[in-house]
């Protein structure tokens, strides 16, 4: 099925819903495949990609919308709306998130995954790009419900999922439980019971997920972080931060910084923007949100308004809560020395003009959040070769990954003069193309 992603319906279009993660923008709706389509067009544009390839990419191989209905703990039957988008997989098996969230639309399933297969071939791993979820609200169901809930899902997907097709892994709303549950099924529903754990990433390390993959998406973006400054001859020691969701990628980047002594001035949620002068305690305001779901509620600091939150005064702004946050009206506001994509698509395209044109830097993300992928690649391959490495070569070998592709990056800017963002689409589309003229297009 191919959709028109002008075409606004309930399944290609959804005003922004940033329920959970950041406070709701009012009267902004953006569609966010026509923010990714207008990112490749620029990328191919700069480097004057093969046609046919251009043509091959511009949509996604595969687009799945599921009802499945589930009988839920009460006893009562709801019917549920999934999806699958696989984008390509030219270079390996599809690979991308299953989120769970009430705000999940077809059309930003296709920007996720069309971004997910940039990342991998960015980081120059054997895998395409995917992206899934299901459209509820997880806070709202019981564990032995999500549970249900995933189960059925997976049931329902059946083989358009598998080991070496197309592997899900943890996304907004979902983490190592509902993989272990994936896993679990899939491999009751296939003949290889024991061959089939690397269906999914992400998983608890007791069933076969790797060390260091809850944190790899937060370490990966601190290394891109610490590359930055490396190359502007700056000292982290004493920078100052501002995060926006403070979710799993969100703490584990304020956490894991606050070792090279950044201060966290400020933090945000879907409850509220925080700030505190003399610095927040990002352990303390982690197990604060692991404990109670939100920021609310802690001790230390003032309340102050979104608005205020993007004019903090600080070095680094990490956006980590959902897409679609940073607009020209915000960047107009940004009163910071760089811009760090830890979620999936947190700024629009005039908001990143506007951010270009004031001469602050972005480290896009396809290259600062993809060290979850990466490291869900390693979680793959040990359970290929029926290994576990520990945590420490885990993370060494993140931090090498991260830093080559950035340096990569940089190269690629000065070479073609192009922003980060477009060099890094560059670097991944000049893979992707070069085993598409290789292999052909059959028949």
């Amino acid at each position: 099925m191919i959709v028109n992603a002008k075409k606004m319906n309930p399944d290609t279009f959804h005003p922004t819903s940033l329920e959970g993660h950041a406070e709701p923008i009012e009267g902004r709706a953006t569609n966010l495949f026509e923010v990714a389509a207008a990112q490749l067009d620029k990328a191919i544009d700069a480097m004057n990609l093969d046609p046919s390839v251009a043509t091959a990419i511009s949509q996604p191989k595969n687009e799945l919308i599921i009802h499945f209905p589930v009988r839920l703990s009460s006893g009562k039957v709801e019917l549920f709306k999934g999806y699958r988008v696989q984008h390509n997989n030219i270079l390996g098996p599809y690979k991308g998130g299953i989120r769970f969230h009430e705000g999940v639309y077809l059309d930003e399933c296709k920007a996720l995954a069309a971004w997910m297969t940039w990342k991998t071939a960015l980081q120059d791993i054997p895998y395409g790009g995917a992206k899934g979820g299901v459209k509820f609200n997880p806070r709202d169901y019981s564990k032995e419900d999500q549970e249900r809930i995933t189960r059925r899902f997976t049931h329902a997907l059946g083989t358009n999922i598998g080991p070496e097709w197309d592997i899900p892994a943890p996304d907004m709303g979902t983490n190592s439980d509902h993989m272990d549950w994936m896993m679990d099924t899939y491999s009751n529903i296939v003949a290889d019971k024991q061959g089939v754990k690397r269906v999914v990433t992400g998983k608890s390390v007791p069933v076969g997920g790797s060390r260091g993959r809850t944190e790899a998406t937060g370490r990966g973006v601190v290394t891109c972080i610490e590359k930055w400054a490396e190359l502007k001859k700056l000292d982290l020691a004493g920078m100052t931060l501002a995060v926006q969701g403070f979710g799993n990628v969100g703490s584990h980047t304020a956490t894991i910084i606050s070792r090279r002594g950044v201060i966290l001035l400020a933090a945000g949620d879907h409850t509220g923007y925080y700030f505190n002068p003399e610095g927040f305690n990002p352990y303390r305001l982690r197990d604060h949100v692991k404990e109670t779901g939100s920021l609310k509620g802690y001790p230390g600091g003032q309340e102050i308004s979104r608005e205020e939150f993007f004019a903090t005064q600080c070095d680094i702004l990490v956006p980590a809560a959902l897409e679609l946050q940073i607009s020209a009206e915000e960047a107009e506001k940004l009163n910071c020395k760089v811009v760090v994509d830890a979620a999936n698509g947190p700024t629009d395209l005039e908001g990143e003009r506007v951010i270009a044109e004031r001469g602050i830097d972005i480290i896009p993300d396809v290259l600062a959040n993809s060290g979850g992928v990466v490291v869900s690649y390693y979680e793959w391959l040990q359970n290929k070769r029926s290994e576990t490495w520990e945590k420490d070569e885990v993370r060494a070998k993140l931090e090498a990954k991260m830093r080559k592709a950035y340096d990569r990056v940089i190269e690629k800017c000065e070479e073609l003069k192009v922003d980060m963002r477009t060099a890094c689409y560059i670097l991944a589309l000049e893979n992707i193309q070069t085993v598409y003229q290789r292999r052909g297009i059959w028949p």
